[in-house]
């Protein structure tokens, strides 16, 4: 990309735009996965109000695939046992804390060879579905980005506006739980 021809002061101001473009870009950059990983994780309270006693005692439906979609990769018969154990129905009480009440449709497919199945989950009551699902629903979480003001330096300036701060993770949010009844499995969100 060439820069514009401009006068002197212009070319100035291009130095300097590009010079805090840089710098943020680096922040952004380094902004690695650990990091994000070390925010705190925002507490919820649960929206399923039942004791131990009623989740025990509690019917749970057994949750099975709406549609599977077979895979031409051979199964690697080294991973049958991790398979078994993955596929080993839990009793679990899954929570959707973006649109809440809402039931939660996901895709799962964990091993090569294995099919692709997709998953209607009802939410905020006791179900049986696979461990594979419950580890995968209790991992949906999101990393929040907030800008920190910093001593006035300004990172970023558009035509909507000049912005001063970095970019720093505020928090992670669950977005669905699944968490266990019972001592059916251990949730991955805690």
């Amino acid at each position: 990309m060439t820069t514009p021809k401009v006068n002197s002061e212009g070319q100035k101001e291009l130095a300097k735009t590009a010079e805090q473009f840089e710098a943020f870009d680096e922040k952004v950059k380094s902004m690695t996965l650990d990091r994000m990983n070390k925010a705190p994780l925002e507490d919820f309270e649960p929206q399923t109000k039942m004791s131990t006693r009623e989740q025990n005692k509690a019917d749970a439906l057994y949750i099975k695939p709406i549609r599977s979609i077979n895979s031409r990769e051979r199964f690697d018969e080294k991973q049958r046992a991790a398979h078994t154990e993955a596929w080993r129905y839990v009793k679990c009480i899954v929570e959707n804390y973006e649109i809440i009440g809402e039931p939660i449709e996901v895709w799962t497919k964990k091993f090569p060879g294995d099919s692709y199945h997709f998953w209607k989950v009802p939410v905020n009551k006791p179900i049986y579905i696979p461990k594979l699902l419950a580890e995968q629903l209790s991992q949906c979480r999101y990393h929040r980005l907030t800008m920190e003001p910093s001593s006035n330096q300004v990172s970023n300036v558009d035509q909507m506006g000049t912005y001063v701060g970095t970019v720093v993770v505020d928090s992670v949010k669950q977005r669905i739980d699944c968490k266990p009844t019972g001592f059916s499995f251990v949730s991955m969100s805690s």
